[in-house]
């Protein structure tokens, strides 16, 4: 992307682009939490029990002396690897499931959808906390539960995209020529529904960030003691709420501005990719 697009990507789509700006800070934290994170995130700080925020400790410290600015920042490793790594495989299947249903259509395509049809009539949370149940507290175990409750809704998205492709003129001529299956699919269909693949899964991320805190404040997410929002949130963000507001406002504050920035910069780049919305904004040149 040359520096004339990401002026233009800037002046048209402000929003989206604070979003990019949050989600770049959130990356560079993730990547690089052992440098900028003051202290390890289980050390306790002799003489530091739950003190205020200041100049020494940026968001105060927590019931066990712990630098809570230190936990943010290991804590957005968390975040973004569960929501990088949900959203990677939740993409694959529901990319597998949404293309091979519209390409094979048939009896195929209709055994597919109502296996979807029941897959999205479950409520999401039951779904997870039976699975995590299941499976047992961890990061791949939380990974996969989420995988497989945002595959559902994206397919049907996809294969949606498949079947406007597969209209078009290109797809038919490929048949023509002699082309297999697996040589159209790859060619002519992905790479044209691949700007409908990135935006769902750049506006999901906030939503696998917003589940995974939510099941780590149910208890269900990453165990102690590393951090994570959700986590600091519960326990003892909770119990010590009115003593020590800080021990809860940050992380909660740090949930907000991940959600919100990814949900901004996957508005945006519905708005510039999807070939509807070009003309009421999208970026030309």
């Amino acid at each position: 992307m040359t520096p004339s697009v990401v002026l233009r990507f800037v002046r048209r789509k402000p929003l989206g682009a604070i979003g990019g700006a949050i989600v770049l800070v959130l990356l560079v934290m993730a990547l690089f939490a052992d440098r900028i994170a003051p202290h390890p995130y289980d050390v306790s700080i002799r003489g530091a029990r739950m003190r205020p925020p200041s100049a020494q400790f940026w968001m105060g410290t927590d019931n066990l002396s712990r630098d809570i600015w230190s936990r943010v920042v290991y804590g957005a490793r968390i975040s973004v690897t569960i929501g990088f790594a949900t959203v990677a495989v939740a993409t694959v299947m529901a990319t597998a499931i949404g293309v091979s249903s519209a390409y094979l259509g048939g009896v195929y395509d209709l055994v597919m959808q109502r296996v979807v049809d029941a897959w999205m009539s479950f409520p999401a949370l039951v779904v997870v906390l039976s699975l995590m149940a299941a499976l047992g507290p961890g990061l791949a175990n939380l990974i996969l539960a989420l995988s497989i409750l945002g595959a559902a809704s994206a397919s049907r998205v996809i294969r949606g995209a498949t079947l406007s492709v597969m209209e078009n003129a290109y797809v038919e001529a490929a048949r023509a020529l002699g082309a297999g299956h697996l040589r159209i699919v790859l060619r002519y269909v992905l790479p044209n529904v691949m700007a409908t693949i990135l935006i769902l899964a750049t506006i999901g991320l906030g939503t696998v960030i917003l589940a995974e805190s939510g099941l780590s404040f149910l208890g269900f997410g990453i165990p102690a003691p590393y951090p994570s929002w959700g986590g600091m949130l519960s326990g003892s963000g909770r119990s010590f709420m009115y003593y020590a507001p800080w021990m809860a406002l940050f992380p909660a504050a740090a949930i907000s501005l991940a959600v919100f920035g990814f949900n901004m910069l996957g508005d945006a780049l519905r708005d510039v990719l999807d070939p509807r919305l070009r003309g009421a904004g999208g970026l030309r040149g």
